[in-house]
């Protein structure tokens, strides 16, 4: 009987024992993950970094105090600041940050929230450079707003153990009424130059329709001027054919069979076309003896000017060549001659 309690009992101290062990494996062995690192302390006091991969501790003298992040991480700041031009605007700053590897123990005991602590440097930093911006140049220079705040985070956080990898401002967001106005003003700089560009375009129309409409004008008096000079070819043609046939007509008779075979054609002319409009006043074939007349006496007239013209040059002329007559007389007034 005392022999079955004594191998009880032997069995339990064994499995006890066997328990302790493995707790103490336990808690002696560490396995830290790829892109973390762990700070051990040792009776409370900082000891040494634990990298990725398997590390031991003494139990109950060392402990894991806490688990760094190394990859890169990111901070979303929404800051709310005014422009030179008193418009409030909501910017949100995206701040891409990491721990160094070889600082991993100032970045864990220097700040208690690191989070909360780049938060307020962005806000610093950004409530400094937007002030002295109108609303336009805070859209046109964000980046420079961006380089600003990376420069000075990373100034601030270098003695921490953080590298400030990027600043980003994802989003400017002015209050409703401003993008409005804005909205507004961009609608009505547009249609200023959609009207320009029209009235360009319009002016153009007009300067080519005019250009075409000489270039036009130009060609029709070329036409007839050619079709006139034709028309004199062939009446100078027909009067001679017309003269040598009939020897005893007279240039009058010629002159009324030209005038009426030109009046008949215009007849012809106005009645063959459709869409005139025009209207002939009462008129007779017999009517062209008198202007017939008239061209005569007309020519007849402008005959007689050229003559008295060209006489009156010859006179003139003539007048020039005449050499002019010396006095008798010497070169003092004042002395007698016999």
């Amino acid at each position: 009987m005392n022999d079955g309690m004594d191998f009880i009992n032997m069995f339990l101290s064994n499995i006890i024992l066997i328990v302790v062990l493995v707790f103490l494996v336990l808690k002696s062995v560490i396995i830290v993950r790829e892109k973390t690192s762990v700070a051990i302390e040792r009776l409370g006091k900082y000891n040494r970094i634990a990298t990725s991969g398997f590390n031991l501790i003494i139990p109950f003298i060392e402990r894991n105090a806490g688990v760094v992040n190394l990859r890169v991480q990111q901070l979303d700041v929404d800051v709310e600041t005014k422009t030179l031009d008193d418009v409030f605007v909501q910017l949100k700053i995206s701040v891409q940050f990491q721990v160094k590897s070889e600082r991993v123990r100032e970045a864990f005991y220097s700040l208690d929230d690191p989070r909360l602590q780049i938060s307020s440097y962005v806000f610093d930093d950004v409530r400094a450079e937007v002030p002295k911006l109108d609303l336009d140049d805070v859209f046109a220079k964000k980046e420079d707003i961006a380089l600003a705040v990376a420069q000075n985070l990373r100034d601030a956080m270098e003695e921490y153990g953080f590298r400030i990898v990027k600043t980003l401002i994802t989003d400017i967001d002015p209050d409703d009424r401003v993008k409005v106005a804005m909205n507004n003003i961009n609608a009505a700089k547009r249609n200023k130059y959609a009207a320009l560009e029209e009235a360009e375009g319009e002016k153009i129309r007009i300067v080519k329709k005019a250009e075409a409409h000489a270039e036009s004008t130009r060609l029709s008096g070329q036409g007839i001027a050619q079709q006139r000079l034709e028309i004199v070819r062939g009446f100078k043609e027909s009067v001679e054919d017309f003269q040598r046939s009939l020897k005893e007509v007279s240039h009058e008779e010629v002159m009324q069979f030209v005038l009426l075979t030109q009046y008949f054609d215009t007849l012809n002319n106005v009645g063959s076309n459709s869409k005139n409009t025009s209207i002939l006043i009462p008129h007779s074939p017999s009517a062209m003896k008198d202007f017939q007349q008239q061209i005569i006496e007309g020519t007849y007239v402008g005959q007689q000017l050229r003559d008295n013209i060209k006489q009156s040059e010859e006179e003139q002329e003539a007048n020039k060549a005449k050499p002019r007559k010396k006095s008798n007389r010497g070169d003092d007034p004042f002395k007698s001659h016999d």
